[in-house]
């Protein structure tokens, strides 16, 4: 009885040593299916993929997971991988890769080794994050290309995390300079900001911008992440950015729809002519400049300042010809013209209307002049409408300018035909030809 319990005590034992010996196994299984792969990589992706289970295995197992060999091999297989796939595509730019993300697979498992470095393990960490820090980038760069941001942001950041690790241990990096170090702060700040991982965004931009980084583009980046919690402080940033890059056109725009958003219309015209200058082929900058004008005509005939309101008058219809002369089918200008005098026979008939109670001989004689006028706008303002609606038959704002004024001129039949097309779109439908066309 005794020798069948030592027989089976013995048998534990070697079913522990067994167990306990797992990850040394599976570590030693694959560095050597590591060191074939490499041989010869067209050929033996088996043993790649024979690595990749083994140490999997290693980096999991009891007796293997917190030892910095484990993790050090584990970098260095998916390192060799990204190193067998920049010598393939070298012959072959099509050559798919062996493993998606392996640079930062292999950074992440030079990283986990850290804790558990001994003697010389150091050093071949170190080794290993300098041979994949230029990988790392290219790996970003890729995903960067494809819009995958999120992905091209990691990667990017890594290789930022690269550079620190072999600067704080005295070891040369990729990023020669401070130059090419913010080059890539750079990349990776717009990553992150196409990735709206905002929070991982500012502080990249503010470093740039500490550092006196050359690119109009931090500006932006900052003014955007600012502006929503801080309109004040966007600003502020977008003005500092117009100042140091005082022709670059993205911050002129940013600047102009700022202030476009909070109704400053008065500071806008000079913006604009300033963006028509540096681009006066941008039909869209004389229409909005024509609706600043619009807008300043419109505020400044309802205080009474009827110079004032003419001249803006006059300046919208000059800016809106102006995108008519570069193309004279633009829907935009055609429409804003008809607006424009639409407008202005609305502000008449408004006047007009006050005096609907005065029966004194001046009034009904003040009365029947601004009717007469209301028409005579309105008519100015129809050629333009018909044209919008011959270049758009589904333009909501055009069907109603135009069942609004064959109203006004008593054409019935006309007024409810548009009516008719203007009940068709609002009810989800879509008119199948203009009627200006017909």
């Amino acid at each position: 009885m005794k020798k069948l319990v030592l027989g089976f005590l013995s048998l534990l034992l070697v079913a522990g040593t067994l167990t306990a010996q797992e990850g040394k196994k599976a570590l030693k299984k694959a560095i050597n299916a590591q060191r074939a792969y490499d041989l010869d990589p067209s050929k033996n992706g088996d043993k790649l993929q024979e690595a990749i289970a083994s140490i999997e295995t290693a980096t999991t197992a009891e007796d293997t997971k917190n030892t910095a060999k484990a993790w050090i091999t584990k970098g260095n297989i998916y390192g060799g991988i990204c190193s067998s796939h920049q010598m393939l595509s070298a012959l072959d730019p099509n050559a798919e890769k062996a493993v998606d993300n392996a640079a930062m697979l292999a950074f992440e498992a030079y990283t986990a080794a850290i804790p558990f470095a001994e003697k010389r393990d150091p050093k071949l960490i170190q080794k290993g994050i300098g041979e994949i820090q230029g990988h790392l980038v290219s790996e970003g760069a890729g995903y960067y290309e494809k819009k995958e941001y999120e992905t091209a942001y990691m990667a990017f950041q890594y290789a930022l995390d690269a550079d620190k690790y072999l600067k704080d241990n005295g070891k040369e990096t990729i990023f020669a300079d401070e130059s090419a170090l913010n080059d890539q702060r750079y990349y990776t700040g717009l990553a992150a900001l196409n990735a709206q991982k905002l929070a991982e965004a500012k502080p990249i931009f503010m470093t740039l911008k500490d550092a006196d980084f050359d690119k109009p583009a931090i500006y932006e980046a900052l003014y955007k992440l600012e502006v929503e919690d801080d309109r004040a402080a966007g600003l502020a940033i977008l003005e500092e950015g117009r100042v140091k890059f005082p022709d670059d056109v993205s911050l002129l725009f940013n600047e102009i729809n700022h202030y476009l958003a909070d109704g400053k219309l008065n500071a806008l015209t000079g913006k604009l002519q300033a963006a028509i200058d540096k681009e006066p082929d941008n039909i869209s900058l004389y229409t909005t400049l024509g609706s600043i004008y619009d807008n300043l005509y419109q505020k400044a005939l309802e205080e009474g300042k009827a110079d004032v309101a003419q001249e803006n008058f006059d300046n919208a219809f000059k800016a809106y010809n102006t995108a008519l002369g570069k193309d004279n089918k633009f829907f935009d200008a055609i429409y804003s013209i008809g607006a424009l005098y639409y407008n202005r026979a609305a502000a008449t008939t408004k006047d007009m209307n006050a005096l609907a109670d005065d029966y004194s001989k001046a009034g009904l004689k003040k009365y029947d002049e601004l009717r007469k006028l209301v028409l005579t706008q309105f008519d100015e303002a129809l050629p333009y409408f018909k044209q919008a609606e011959a270049l758009n038959a589904n333009d909501r704002n055009t069907l109603i300018a135009l069942k609004e004024i064959f109203a006004r001129k008593d054409d019935l039949p006309t007024s409810t035909e548009f009516k008719s097309r203007l009940d068709k779109i609002e009810a989800g439908g879509q008119n199948e030809a203009s009627y200006f066309n017909e």
